[in-house]
């Protein structure tokens, strides 16, 4: 009787075990993508009147074509990191009877990068202009390693390599 308590209490405490291993938070946990991938670059390639060959051929296969509205193609992609919250971008294509690319809706706008939407619309650079041959060279005063430091050691390694003359081989005597 004792023994069948204690068989029975070990059963449930490792089984409880078990299942607290698989929700445990130190278990790593995949990303999960799915549908088609659509980038910015797709979508500004896209233009009004293109064919629907073309316009596969840019963005692939349509995710969804609806038999009730053969002229609307959507592209659907989601992504949850492992752990994390889903993120979910879409966009439709729609094309006239004549099979041609007249507008797309969605997450995307042509012409506008995530870049250019985070970094500001203008999107400027700052280009620094080399100086002229004649102009005189800023020199930066460079600051001396504090002896001892990693830096200081590597200097001195540097500062005490030997040269090597790189031997050259001699030419084939082709003549026997």
């Amino acid at each position: 009787m004792q023994n069948t308590k204690l068989l029975l209490t070990s059963f449930t405490f490792v089984g409880l075990l078990a299942l607290a291993g698989c929700s445990f938070p130190g278990v790593y946990k995949i990303d999960i993508q799915q549908g088609n991938v659509v980038t910015q670059d797709m979508i500004n390639q896209l233009r009004p009147g293109m064919t629907r060959r073309q316009v596969r051929f840019i963005m692939g296969n349509a995710l969804l074509t609806d038999t009730f509205h053969p002229d609307r193609w959507d592209y659907l992609y989601s992504l949850q990191p492992g752990g994390g919250e889903r993120q979910q971008e879409r966009i439709s294509v729609f094309f006239n009877e004549n099979d041609q690319l007249v507008s797309l809706s969605g997450d995307f706008k042509p012409g506008v990068s995530r870049d250019e939407a985070i970094l500001g619309k203008d999107g400027a650079t700052n280009v620094v202009e080399p100086a002229a041959p004649d102009a005189p060279a800023e020199e930066k005063s460079e600051v001396p390693a504090k002896p001892g430091s990693l830096l200081d050691q590597i200097q001195k390694d540097v500062d005490g390599v030997e040269t090597v003359p790189v031997p050259t081989p001699e030419p084939l005597d082709t003549d026997e």
